[in-house]
């Protein structure tokens, strides 16, 4: 009876170490939006944004890695910039009150963080009007996976304010 405790513990002991295993290897999907609020000119807002997502969570919905070697290319990342601004795009949007605000993508480059390459989409947004504050709405991912969370700083001036965001708190005010 004493030999079958001791394999049953050690069962134990090794689904436990394999599922340590498991949860460590996988980093958690994140994705960092950078706003900086430019001085108003004139009859509009312009906030210009870099919005780093990781290039894991976009190879798991667009397939970048072409070859399946498990490495993204430069060239992989170059022929799908197109694919993926049309996918990451629509699930962002902003408005203010004197109306919708337009989001206009001016460069794609990767960038590098602790846990990986990141695609980063560079672009401006452009309210209407003198407005004080801007809505965001942010939708990246929440419909595949639950778990992601979208990482907001906006600065304006010496100010700076940060949001998380989630599936149950997509939307963020932010003051210009």
């Amino acid at each position: 009876m004493n030999g079958l405790h001791r394999m049953f513990g050690a069962a134990i002991l090794g689904a436990a170490a394999l599922c340590t295993t498991g949860a460590s290897a996988h980093s958690a999907s994140d994705a960092y939006l950078t706003l900086i609020a430019e001085p108003v000119h004139g009859a509009r807002n312009v906030v210009h944004a870099q919005w780093d997502i990781a290039l894991r969570d976009l190879d798991f919905v667009l397939a970048l890695d072409a070859d399946g070697d498990g490495n993204i290319t430069w060239k992989e990342l170059r022929d799908r910039q197109r694919d993926i601004a049309r996918y990451v795009y629509p699930t962002l949007g902003a408005g203010s009150n004197h109306g919708a605000c337009t989001i206009t993508p001016t460069a794609q480059k990767v960038v590098d963080h602790a846990d990986g390459a990141y695609a980063a989409m560079l672009f401006d947004i452009a309210c209407p009007g003198n407005a004080s504050t801007m809505l965001l709405d942010y939708r990246l991912f929440f419909a595949i996976d639950p778990s992601h969370r979208g990482i907001v700083v906006m600065r304006n001036g010496s100010r700076i304010a940060t949001s998380l965001l989630a599936p149950d708190h997509a939307s963020v005010r932010l003051t210009f």
